[in-house]
């Protein structure tokens, strides 16, 4: 019993670690943008949802981060009072915290066709951000 025990507290473990994390990347998204055109990126269903900031290095590389999160915050606060006579001594504490969370989702694109794409941040990739055939339709159809 003892060992089914070890056995189930080790996968118990594992589980609630992977559900905090609960992100993946899969390298097969990464590499599916590579060489495809900047048009791609600027027809993506999910990317053009997201706000993208544009900067350009140099030597000409354009780096696009379509960055996916966001902000929180929370406050908790404890106090107390004591009642001395006629007199009402108290005490308060409060403490704020506030972040963002989420995934930047950069791209670097070079002579209008993506290098690399590396998400960075709490991401998690899937099928669904790989370029997708609409493009391709949309291309065609000028």
């Amino acid at each position: 019993m003892l060992r089914l025990t070890n056995s189930l507290l080790v996968t118990l473990i594992a589980v609630l670690i992977s559900a905090c994390t609960g992100l993946l990347v899969r390298q097969q998204d990464l590499d599916a943008w590579i060489g495809m055109p900047v048009e791609a990126l600027d027809t993506h269903s999910f990317f053009i949802t997201v706000p993208m900031v544009r900067t350009r290095t140099e030597s000409g590389i354009e780096i696009r981060n379509y960055a996916n999160g966001r902000n929180f915050g929370s406050c908790s606060a404890s106090g107390s009072a004591n009642l001395s006579g006629n007199w009402i001594n108290s005490n308060a504490f409060s403490n704020c915290s506030s972040g963002w969370v989420g995934c930047n989702n950069i791209f670097y694109v070079k002579e209008g066709k993506v290098v690399e794409y590396a998400p960075t941040g709490r991401c998690y990739t899937d099928s669904s951000v790989q370029p997708q055939e609409r493009y391709k339709r949309l291309k065609g159809a000028s």
